[in-house]
């Protein structure tokens, strides 16, 4: 058990440096070398844990999966009338016109969760989208991106079918561009000095939502 763990500790050691290898210096910048080097590690530690860039890549991705659940998860997500932990409530006088009490907070869970990863882990933002751009150059690599991927998008599509939503497929990727779209904007684009408010956020969400499901 004691050797699992400290194996589970050194590849977290290693991918959260590969990860903020591809932060600070892009794709370029994530060698095998030099994530030994990020984390204080003997050299040749990185290529004994990933042989290959694919698999030191995949690694990247799949570790960066985890860090955005745990920033995601507070306060998980639940849709009126589902199962699992409620979003917190919305505070008294902060309700979204047009939207019914239970979806309001489910608006609420959502720009929260979308405020935190935008204020408080940018930099796994710029993770994303480094391995997103190498991933449209590796098929192997786009192969395992979007099935890591599809851990976050099939909650969603449960999310929208149990909102009420009658075409949940298509309103969850009305939903997921919408996000994308501030997220990027806020991390690389030219609102990067613009973050929303979780208040903004929470009325940005609301039109949507209001616009999709028709309340």
């Amino acid at each position: 058990m004691a050797t699992r763990t400290t194996g589970s500790a050194r590849a977290d050691l290693i991918t959260d440096a590969a990860l903020a290898l591809l932060a600070e210096r892009g794709m370029r910048g994530l060698t095998h070398r030099a994530v030994d080097e990020r984390a204080g590690l003997p050299q040749g530690s990185t290529s004994n844990y990933a042989r290959t860039r694919q698999s030191l890549l995949e690694a990247a991705v799949r570790r960066l999966a985890e860090r955005e659940a745990r920033v995601l998860s507070p306060g998980e997500l639940t849709a009126p009338g589902g199962t699992g932990a409620a979003a917190p409530e919305p505070a008294p006088g902060r309700a979204v016109a047009g939207i019914p009490p239970g979806q309001d907070a489910l608006i609420a869970g959502l720009a929260s969760a979308l405020h935190r990863y935008l204020t408080r882990h940018p930099e796994l933002l710029i993770c994303r989208y480094e391995l997103a751009l190498e991933a449209t150059r590796r098929p192997e690599l786009r192969a395992f991106f979007d099935a890591t991927g599809r851990q976050f998008r099939e909650p969603l599509v449960a999310l929208m079918t149990a909102a009420g939503s009658p075409e949940p497929e298509r309103h969850t990727l009305s939903l997921v561009a919408w996000c994308e779209g501030l997220m990027f904007s806020c991390a690389a684009g030219s609102y990067s000095r613009s973050v929303p408010s979780e208040a903004e956020l929470r009325t940005g969400f609301g039109e949507l939502l209001r616009g999709m499901l028709g309340h």
